[in-house]
């Protein structure tokens, strides 16, 4: 990716007690991800593809148009921030993928969402 195209991604994920149900395995996780054109062209957000592992190892593959119904344009400097939500069946897992990007000169470039974790409080030390 040149420095002309380029986009930070940055994942803050939080437990919700009140939608998950530990007895049936289910373990539900908001995360809020905020995107932000670091590079020197503006660029809108495409499509996204998500690898939602739990902790027994089990992948659920995520694709789709935009993020929450939306395809953000970012000009350099701007921000998009969103949250939405995976469920996993164990109290601990990993999310991690891309965002694929449209350069208003044209290229197509992806944005890499470093692995995040998922994880019930005190789960992990």
């Amino acid at each position: 990716m040149s420095e002309k195209n380029k986009v930070l991604v940055v994942a803050k994920p939080q437990y919700i007690e009140a939608q998950s149900s530990p007895e049936q395995n289910r373990f539900v996780f908001a995360y809020t991800i905020t995107i932000t054109n670091v590079g020197s062209v503006p660029a809108r957000l495409l499509t996204r593809h998500w690898l939602i592992t739990d902790g027994n190892g089990k992948v659920q593959e995520v694709n789709g148009e935009g993020v929450v119904g939306e395809h953000p344009h970012l000009n350099p400097g701007d921000s998009f921030r969103y949250t939405s939500a995976a469920m996993i069946e164990t109290q601990v897992g990993v999310m991690q993928g891309k965002y694929k990007m449209l350069s208003d000169t044209g290229e197509n470039f992806n944005a890499l969402i470093p692995k995040f974790t998922l994880s019930i409080p005190r789960t992990l030390h």
